[in-house]
């Protein structure tokens, strides 16, 4: 297990997520997201769940909206005893284009990032 190491899931982010005005998600979603990412990585990484000890930072830098497809990452950035450290990001691949249509969409190249974060996770000893 060496830093650097890292995960990535995607999912599309559905209408019913959708919290405020505009299709707006609230932040959290992200939030939930970067669980997801840090358990995989840890099952691979230490063949445990482990639990989430807390976030050192958070950074909501664009909005995340309904009929989004996102990616969230997880990286390894340290590695303690039982702690590890990770680096989350979250970014719009793509996003709906309801004014060309119903179901219009587009790739969005570069993505655009939503959420930025640092954690610390542990693991049993």
């Amino acid at each position: 297990m060496k830093p650097g190491f890292e995960v990535t899931h995607r999912r599309y982010v559905p209408h019913a997520h959708a919290h405020y005005g505009g299709d707006l998600v609230d932040g959290a979603y992200s939030l939930g997201l970067f669980g997801d990412v840090a358990t995989e990585l840890l099952i691979r990484t230490d063949g445990d769940e482990g639990l989430f000890a807390g976030y050192s930072s958070v950074e909501f830098t664009a909005p995340l909206r309904a009929g989004d497809v996102v990616e969230a990452t997880a990286t390894l950035v340290r590695v303690g005893t039982r702690s590890r450290e990770l680096a989350f990001e979250a970014r719009v691949v793509c996003r709906s284009a309801p004014e060309r249509g119903p179901s219009a969409a587009d790739v969005l190249d570069p993505p655009l990032v939503v959420t930025r974060a640092r954690g610390t996770v542990v693991v049993p000893g």
